[in-house]
């Protein structure tokens, strides 16, 4: 169990296992549809990024503090063009003159105004389309060493949400419901924490993530089971 103990309190460990795993074939949109809501909008395909969409970029951040790893998320305000009042990952649209990178870091710069300086690039998840605002989101993953001074635009940031990875990797916080969605009922999964629920785009990333850290937990736990055995 030392490599799931590694993955959620050493930040450095974290570090070097997603810029080694993100460099490899992605889980992709199989990992991603875990979360999707049901009936899926024919929006939420990878062949529909084909279009004109406007390329986004997001960062999930990773950090430690008191003695775990956490990941950033944010509530937006209701003055944001799209997904006002939703939860996200800190990032917007891309501007014609830089990469995803630089657009995941400057955005989140802007939200936040951290100081990029501390954070160290690891890699890219699976881009997904967002019809509701014809968005390619491309997800970039990063680490801190320590947790950012967060200093939230309240133009652009209602709240933020420090989610510690130990509950995002433990399944009793995935639940789902059905609502009144864009005129028709539809069961939506979503991750829970302290009340929040975390679904749509953001739960279909982090459900690429969470199953790309389980490639590295499970043979760990199943090693302990056979030991203890």
């Amino acid at each position: 169990m030392s490599e799931t103990n590694n993955l959620l309190k050493d930040i450095s460990f974290l570090e070097n296992y997603l810029t080694w795993r993100l460099a490899q074939p992605l889980p992709g949109l199989n990992s991603q549809l875990k979360m999707s809501i049901n009936p899926l909008s024919s929006g939420l395909t990878r062949q529909k990024m084909s279009r004109e969409a406007w390329p986004a970029a997001v960062l999930v951040l990773f950090y430690p503090f008191q003695g775990q790893i956490f990941l950033v998320l944010i509530k937006r305000s209701g003055q944001v063009r799209y997904h006002q009042h939703q939860i996200s990952f800190p990032g917007g649209q891309k501007e014609e003159s830089e990469s995803i990178e630089q657009a995941a870091l400057r955005e989140t710069r802007e939200e936040l105004n951290i100081n990029q300086m501390e954070i160290k690039l690891a890699g890219r998840l699976t881009p997904l389309f967002i019809e509701v605002s014809n968005y390619c989101l491309q997800p970039v993953v990063a680490t801190a060493t320590s947790r950012p001074d967060f200093k939230p635009n309240p133009q652009e940031v209602a709240e933020i949400i420090e989610l510690p990875l130990s509950h995002l990797l433990d399944p009793k916080n995935k639940k789902e419901e059905w609502q009144w969605l864009r005129g028709q009922s539809v069961l939506i999964p979503f991750f829970e924490f302290h009340g929040y629920q975390i679904w749509g785009a953001t739960a279909m990333v982090l459900s690429e993530l969470i199953d790309i850290l389980n490639e590295k937990i499970e043979p760990a736990r199943l090693a302990s089971h056979k030991n203890q055995g």
